[in-house]
């Protein structure tokens, strides 16, 4: 709701990937079906949690102590190793524990192996309660320590781990093979210019696939309680609509922990860059180990359609993220190796009908097989969508030759202010105008 607030009321416009005109122009889908389609996902995901809920054990007062006092007992039995472990290497773990055991005795109770024989405690409140023995002051911290923090901190990493793992081999198989993408995946890719609350907008069985079922997977595997399940669905839920946002905000935290942000992902919803960019929800590592994120470089002249110089200051700031415009050219061509000569429809069309075509190298490669796709889609997809690119960049070159002729317009200026002059069109070449002939150039 934060997003289509300020998407209705223009506020942040500065930080705007595409603008208010592209998202009626270039969608091919209506805000009412992405809005049923998305709540037939949310009702989906209900129902997989409550039948979730249902296998978890029940939550009964005192747990947490319980488990507390688990972890020191471990902890406890670890400390039998230590003499072991100082006889080794030399040492008289025994004489050294009844060195410190006067002046530091829960000291010298660690170095004998865990014996605390002063450590005592009651388990009842009875007028003769029994005498046990109790967990050392240390060794209930780090227990606590433990299952508050490490042990949490470990299950949610892992189950970051598993769902970007599920959910980057099952989208790429979504591209890769042409009936998976045309039957299911390519209602998601209706939405050429992403908003919020269309991050969830898929076909049903398409999302129980892929979301729902992958983070139930990873809540498993992971051995999340139910309480942590909450949160790590609730997180998931939320690094997903940010990725679908359309806003290259500096200040969100979501798109500054990891490089897959919005900018990143926005990529992998162009023609030119539908088979890149896999990687979702969270790290973008499985796209740079097996060679398929986007190496166009900079792609800024594709997004300056109306507001240019606020795009140009986004780029400038880093806030989106995409590779080296030289890695094109140094980058193994695997696994788009044949994307080009496959490329049958592509070919059929022509140079005009194309434009903008994608940096050598790579990332020509990428965008082939890209635009393929793309091609191939005759219900969601087509020569249309092509079509309306290039007029797009088309009318994007005539803007950018009008303001290269006002800035020769103004070559005439006085010396005093020449200064000023230089320095924009400076600022100029290195952002927006660079940006565009490099890409540009490169055809």
């Amino acid at each position: 709701m934060f997003f289509h607030w300020i998407d209705t009321r223009d506020y942040l416009s500065q930080y705007r990937l595409h603008t208010p005109a592209e998202v009626l122009k270039r969608n091919h889908v209506s805000r009412w079906e992405v809005i049923r389609d998305v709540a037939i996902q949310q009702v989906i995901q209900t129902a997989v949690g409550w039948l979730l809920g249902m296998t978890e054990p029940d939550d009964y007062y005192g747990k947490e102590g319980y488990e507390i006092a688990v972890w020191a007992r471990r902890i406890r039995i670890a400390q039998r190793a230590i003499p072991d472990i100082l006889g080794a290497i030399g040492l008289d773990a025994e004489g050294l524990a009844q060195r410190v055991a006067g002046s530091y005795p829960t000291l010298g109770g660690t170095l004998a192996g865990g014996r605390y024989p002063l450590l005592e405690t009651t388990v009842s409140s009875s007028p003769d309660p029994p005498i046990v023995p109790a967990f050392a002051g240390w060794e209930v911290i780090t227990a606590e320590a433990l299952y508050w923090y490490l042990v949490p901190a470990v299950q949610f990493l892992s189950a970051i781990v598993v769902v970007d793992t599920w959910q980057y081999f099952l989208h790429r198989a979504m591209h890769m093979n042409k009936w998976l993408y045309n039957t299911f995946h390519s209602r998601h890719h209706r939405l050429y210019v992403p908003y919020a609350f269309g991050a969830l907008y898929n076909h049903p069985f398409e999302g129980f696939l892929l979301d729902t079922l992958g983070a139930s997977v990873a809540f498993k595997l992971a051995g999340l309680s139910t309480r942590q399940g909450m949160w790590f669905f609730t997180g998931s839920t939320f690094k997903t609509v940010d990725d679908h946002c359309g806003y290259a905000l500096p200040w969100d935290p979501l798109q500054w922990i990891t490089s897959n942000n919005a900018g990143y992902h926005d990529v992998h919803h162009q023609t030119w860059g539908v088979k890149t960019n896999f990687s979702q929800p969270f790290f973008t590592f499985w796209d740079r180990l097996l060679g398929t994120a986007w190496t166009g470089g900079d792609v800024s002249a594709r997004y300056e359609r109306a507001r240019l110089a606020a795009q140009r200051k986004v780029d400038q700031d880093g806030f989106i993220t995409h590779s080296n415009p030289a890695s094109s050219l140094s980058q193994r061509v695997e696994p788009y190796q044949n994307d080009l000569a496959n490329s049958t429809i592509l070919k059929s069309l022509g140079p005009q009908q194309i434009k903008p075509f994608a940096p050598s190298g790579k990332a020509t490669q990428q965008a082939a097989g890209s635009r393929e796709q793309v091609l191939e889609d005759r219900k969601d997809g087509g020569f249309g969508i092509v079509l309306e690119e290039a007029e797009e960049e088309k009318d994007a070159k005539l803007a950018s030759r009008r303001t290269a002729r006002k800035r020769s317009s103004g070559s005439t200026m006085q010396a005093g202010n020449f200064k000023g002059l230089r320095e924009r069109v400076n600022g100029s070449l290195h952002g927006r105008t660079g940006a565009r002939l490099g890409v540009e150039s490169s055809r």
